[in-house]
């Protein structure tokens, strides 16, 4: 994505081919980035006319009079084709958020830089930096012959992921009873899918969980499933950009509501924090009051070398007071103070980090348990304490490895499989389920391991072979005495499980533990997956790579699939396929059996995921029969490189799974329709004496012919738009607005359209989220700026497409029109000065007398003046633009020459100025017309 694309979106170009298009033209005037690479040879990304190798970072010069912009950093980003070639791809990003958080009370803005610093060489503080500093450094531990081995930065499909954390604590400027319960969600967004994890004490299950946007408008909810276990999962997908825009600026929030027997509510703010790269352990502070409203988590990490354990608190409702306020924190066993810090906080940084430095071997064997405790209470005549136990890191995310014969200590090619799922508890004690297939020789060895520090030189930390059980190849049981280091090295992927058999005494199968990320996608993930191996190819295939994949389906007989894959070589996964075939050797099937062979998806790297919707009735009966197979195909082996048995029974046969979810639906429509619900919620709109609920559209009373909406308790209405018919004689029925063909007098192969069969269900528009019926035409609404009448969408049946363009204007024979409307698209000459047809002129898009100018996203008349706003920046005030009979004009405002030595420059000012308040006092008063010698 070139950077003019990620400056900003022009709702216009978005318009013009519907929901999947993207910005075409810069949003700000730059030079265009399709300037040739400087050779064929050579890979890299071509920005502003320069060019910039793969990897490289700069911060973008935009030229005159923009300048440098040093709060946006560029990354040229490598991507593969789908021939295997790797290009460049320029990523910006605005880095303001990654500034530090400093002590000193007057930081300084220096010349050049993005983030201020204190003038004296005080950055802040240092233990946030540990945290920020940690996911930067180079391993240390990766050496030549592990190649298995990735830093946790690359586990994530190569996708860029920010990690958000929310604390939420009772709610105390609500009319229900502040609430004692506590909640912490741990948030991942990568592109625009939002996943979540939420874990909760001293309150009952949540019922719903809702996020809200900066006005407190609710923007999404999640109904929370039934169940006993207190994580609760769940996601958010295609998050609208102006949404995601205010995730980024920490402006959004989440409530948590139980059910209506015993209802609560909690409440926080979801904020960005780089200490969730690096935390292995957590810990979630309760108060023992009833209706406390306060609560606080705790983000901890042990040194990579030392005995250190680092940990930044997030407390929320302990200190009601803006002046400092001193506290304790105390790390416990049982009872026992082991450490104790003092320090002082306020209400406005509530933050807190500090580090415990060397701690004992009780010390960390406690923490490993999960018997330690921290606490943290403010001192006074009134103290208030918030504690809880420290155990493992929670999430939704799944602790599991492939191993392959490629990623072995010696590489091979055998063809044989392994595969792993991981559950660590709070005491320490790690579940494993191991499977092997396709080996060569018996198993002798199956061992968890650190990576080796020489060639040659394991290091075991835990041997499972005992476990093992060779008629059924699997091993199953726990791990009870993990150290709290190796739990560290387990959270950050720093553990291998390897198998060694008679003919690879070293290994012949090898694969690091992996935290796989929580998608959303309704997987069983708790059970073993099916294996992939080259071994079940038929013929077998002796490769070097293997996999495993979790396949289900749900209610709604849509089939959910995850796959990974390891081992593949850099020629292999440049094209990856995934099938779902049914019988047992594919080649009984030939091509041309369609209904039993379908395409999952294709795919690059190691990773791939998604819902399939419509599999055939013969594909579900294999599934659920047993004889479905999962086939993995790369560009060196077509037919197949590797695959898998798949049985996952189902009853999509008998029809059962549709019938359970109209009734759900039914249910929820009941519950939204209800209208003392509707009463208490505040985003309703109050129209024709009844309740609308927040996103609903209905045709009112006084008019067919419009067509309503509510929006954020403001209701907006619309003219229908009637469609074109191209039957002879038409009908108008009644309480309706449009008029339709008259069937009685229509031929009886005119009578319906054949896409209304193709297509009943019509299309879906992305940006009102409503489905239209084939053939209607309207206004399409896009948030946040509402309908855009300048518009005019269509639902093509034929296709299920939604096609949108723009209004056609009709030209005008006058100087000045108007629009007779604020919301109207189209200008119309006053009565006073209306013309013969015959004196028609042309223009751009309406007869607007001097041509207007287009910056950005929006319309400017001539003589307009304004300052430019960027995206990832904001408003640049020390630049005025303004419009020159259809020209887009900038400049920079000029800034005098200073002759001191001591040059300073603040935030909001353009020009940088003497320290000295009298020659900035003179500066301000006189211009340019003194200067500083005369001074």
């Amino acid at each position: 994505v070139y950077f003019s694309r990620a400056l900003g979106c022009c709702c216009a170009c978005w318009l013009r081919s519907g929901a999947a298009s993207r910005l075409k033209s810069p949003a700000l005037p730059i030079q265009s980035e399709r300037d040739p690479l400087p050779s064929k040879g050579s890979s890299g990304c071509s920005f502003g006319g320069r060019f910039y190798s793969l990897e490289d970072t700069w911060h973008p010069d935009l030229g005159e009079p923009f300048g440098v912009m040093h709060c946006v950093q560029c990354h040229c980003e490598p991507q593969k084709t789908r021939r295997g070639k790797v290009l460049g791809k320029v990523n910006c990003r605005n880095i303001k958020q990654d500034c530090l958080v400093l002590d000193c009370t007057n930081p300084i803005l220096l010349p050049g830089h993005c983030c201020k610093t204190c003038p004296k060489g005080n950055q802040g503080r240092k233990d946030l930096e540990y945290f920020q500093e940690k996911g930067k450094e180079d391993d240390l531990h990766k050496s030549y012959n592990d190649r298995s081995y990735l830093s946790s930065e690359d586990t994530v499909l190569g996708e860029s992921r920010t990690d958000f954390v929310a604390l939420l604590t009772g709610v105390t400027d609500s009319w229900l009873p502040t609430s004692g319960g506590v909640a912490r969600t741990r948030l991942s967004l990568t592109r625009t899918s939002l996943t979540f994890s939420v874990t909760y004490q001293r309150m009952g299950r949540p019922s719903k969980i809702v996020f809200l946007d900066s006005d407190g408008m609710t923007v999404f909810e999640y109904k929370v499933p039934k169940g006993q276990s207190d994580m609760i999962c769940g996601a958010w997908k295609n998050v609208p950009k102006p949404l995601l825009r205010q995730l980024q600026e920490e402006q959004m929030h989440i409530r948590m509501a139980t059910s209506a027997s015993r209802r609560e509510e909690v409440e926080g703010k979801v904020v960005k924090h780089r200490a969730l790269f690096a935390e292995t352990f957590s810990s979630m502070l309760t108060s023992g009051e009833e209706n406390s409203g306060m609560g606080g988590i705790a983000m901890l990490t042990l040194s990579d070398s030392e005995n250190n354990l680092h940990f930044i608190l997030i407390l929320q409702g302990l200190i009601r007071h803006k002046h400092k306020v001193p506290i304790q924190v105390q790390l416990m066993y049982r009872q026992h103070i082991l450490r104790e810090i003092r320090a002082n906080i306020t209400s406005n940084d509530p933050d807190f980090a500090e580090v415990l430095t060397d701690l004992n071997s009780r010390e960390l064997f406690w923490l490993s348990r999960g018997q330690l405790e921290i606490a943290v209470a403010t001192e006074g005549q009134n103290p208030r304490q918030i504690r809880g136990f420290i155990t493992s890191r929670k999430s939704c995310d799944t602790l599991q490895s492939v191993m392959s014969s490629g990623d072995a200590l010696t590489p091979g090619k055998t063809g044989g499989v392994g595969s792993a799922v991981f559950n660590l508890h709070d005491n320490g004690t790690l579940d494993y389920q191991v499977q092997v297939a396709g080996l060569t020789s018996d198993v002798v060895g199956l061992t968890i391991e650190l990576k080796p520090r020489r060639r040659h030189k394991r290091s075991v930390l835990y041997d499972l072979t005992a476990k093992y059980i060779k008629a059924s190849r699997w091993a199953v049981g726990s791990w009870s005495r993990l150290e709290a280091r190796h739990i560290h090295m387990l959270l950050q992927n720093e553990l291998f499980i390897n198998v060694a058999t008679a003919h690879n005494q070293e290994g012949e199968l090898r694969g690091q533990i992996k935290a796989l990320p929580y998608n959303g996608i309704e997987a069983p993930r708790n059970e073993l997956p099916t294996p992939l191996a080259g071994h079940f190819v038929s013929p077998p295939v002796r490769t070097g790579s293997s996999g495993h994949a979790w396949v289900s389906v749900d209610k709604q007989c849509h089939l959910h699939y995850e796959i990974i894959v390891a081992g593949l070589s850099k020629t292999d996964d440049a094209t990856v396929n995934a099938h779902l075939h049914g019988l047992a050797e594919i080649g009984e099937l030939g091509n041309s059996s369609a209904s039993h062979r379908r395409l999952l998806t294709g795919f690059y790297g190691s990773q791939a995921q998604g819902v399939l919707k419509d599999l055939s009735v013969e594909l579900l009966q294999h599934l659920d029969q047993g004889t479905a197979f999962l086939q993995i195909s790369t560009k060196m082996n077509p037919q197949g490189e590797i695959r898998g048995r798949v049985h996952v029974p189902n009853r999509c046969m008998s029809g059962a799974g549709a019938g359970a979810e109209v009734e759900e639906v039914e249910f929820d429509d009941v519950l939204l329709k209800d209208p003392e619900e509707l009463k208490k919620d505040p985003h309703t709109c109050f129209f024709e004496n009844q309740h609308q609920a927040h996103g609903s559209r209905w045709t009112p009373n006084y008019d067919k012919c419009f067509t309503c909406g509510c929006q954020k308790r403001t209701v907006i209405c619309d003219p229908v738009i009637c469609p074109v018919l191209t039957c002879s004689r038409t009908v108008q029925p009644e309480n309706k607005c449009c008029p339709v063909c008259d069937e009685r007098r229509e031929p009886k192969d005119m009578k319906v359209p054949e896409w209304v069969e193709e297509h009943p269900e019509g299309c879906y528009f992305e940006g009102d989220q409503k489905m239209h019926a084939p053939g209607t035409t309207w206004h399409p609404f896009v948030p946040p700026f509402g309908y855009i009448k300048c518009a005019v969408c269509t639902c093509k049946g034929s296709t299920g497409e939604v096609h949108c363009e723009k209004v056609t204007c009709p030209v005008l024979t006058c100087s000045h029109p108007v629009r007779r409307s604020p919301s109207d698209c189209c200008k119309e000459c006053p009565e006073e000065e209306r013309t013969p047809a015959g004196l028609q002129h042309s223009d751009m898009m309406q007869a607007d007398g001097p041509r207007h100018c287009k910056f950005g996203k929006n319309y400017y008349q001539n003589s307009d003046s304004w300052h430019p706003w960027v995206p990832l920046v904001g408003e640049m005030k020390c630049i005025n633009c303004w419009c020159d009979h259809g020209v887009t004009k900038c400049q920079r405002k000029q800034c005098p020459v200073l002759a001191c030595s001591n040059i300073t420059r603040t935030e909001n000012s353009c020009c940088p100025e003497c320290s000295q308040p009298l020659l900035n006092a003179l500066w301000r008063t006189f211009g340019s017309e003194y200067s500083l010698e005369s001074c």
